[in-house]
């Protein structure tokens, strides 16, 4: 037997439990990884509170949780390339990571890559969902050196991925948070502005040139500051506005990021270019109380759990 954490019923926090299941085993085409650390996204509590969303993900009851993992490999099956026991690894396995052992299909859906040596599973298991969402929220926004980009929710798990490529990139990155974030963003090179009523002013005070692009990573306020502003709907992405956000602008997410993105994220957290925040991390014993604060979403940085 092993343990994961799952759900039978849709809600919040207080619907998962730390069960002991069957141990899985990996097939043919698959790699079973022993967990060490997992690391939470919006999308995992959202997975879990909203039956439409899930079901566009194909999660059904009863389900399992999580999506980024870090860990090591300790079975592969046959016709499987690329790994073998014993290579540490992170990735994404959407609505099963927080388990002991999680089966993963590294040719199919799920995401698995080998973890550089200088990178240690807690900010490994950070990557694979923020990493690609902000490089395709960027992306889709047509970022260039010399821009000047507006990035709404700078200060959460995608947004300090955001800024710090952005930043690499070349261009001025504006973000907007919270007051008490602002020394937080500073020190990824982003000039921060309050979010809510007044975003668009605020925005043109600190740059009266202009704002050329933008990604809102937290809803449409950004987005329809961006419009506003005069940046054009297709140099504007959202990650968390529906399929169809206001203004023709663009949606996208990590499945649109590109396979070479995460090598490029882990080479910059190597160089020291990149730097990942840990705002808190928890056993896995206290999911609840970890998923109860990324839901929150008043975190600056990543929140990570530990198996």
């Amino acid at each position: 037997m092993s343990r994961a954490v799952s759900h039978e019923t849709f809600g919040g926090p207080e619907v998962l439990e730390l069960r002991e299941v069957p141990e899985p085993h990996a097939g043919a085409g698959e790699v079973r990884v022993r967990v060490s650390a997992v690391g939470l996204n919006p999308m995992d509590w959202i997975l879990t509170s909203t039956p439409d969303v899930a079901e566009r993900f194909g999660i059904t009851l009863p389900s399992g949780f999580g999506t980024d993992f870090a860990g090591t490999v300790d079975e592969v099956g046959e016709k499987v390339s690329g790994f073998a026991v014993g290579d540490r690894v992170y990735g994404a396995a959407t609505g099963r990571a927080a388990a002991d052992l999680v089966v993963v299909d590294p040719s199919g859906a799920d995401t698995l890559r080998r973890t550089p040596a200088e990178i240690g599973d807690e900010v490994a298991c950070t990557l694979a969902v923020a990493g690609m969402t902000a490089a395709a929220a960027l992306a889709a926004a047509d970022l260039k050196a010399g821009d000047t980009v507006l990035i709404g929710g700078a200060a959460g798990g995608v947004g300090v991925f955001a800024v710090q490529l952005a930043k690499l990139a070349g261009a001025r990155v504006i973000g907007t948070a919270a007051e008490g974030t602002f020394g937080f963003l500073r020190q990824f090179g982003a000039e921060p502005v309050t979010y809510g009523p007044g975003l668009e002013d605020r925005v043109r005070g600190v740059a009266p040139d202009g704002v050329s692009a933008a990604t809102d990573l937290f809803g449409t306020e950004t987005a329809e500051a961006a419009l506003a502003l005069g940046v054009p709907a297709e140099r504007i992405s959202t990650v968390a506005a529906g399929p169809n956000p206001p203004g023709g602008v663009r949606p996208t997410g990590g499945m649109n990021a590109r396979p070479e993105d995460l090598k490029r994220i882990t080479d910059a957290i190597v160089a020291g270019e990149i730097t990942v925040p840990i705002a808190a991390t928890f056993p896995i014993e206290r999911i609840r109380e970890a998923v109860r604060l990324q839901a929150g979403r008043h975190v600056h940085g990543k929140i990570v759990v530990n198996l």
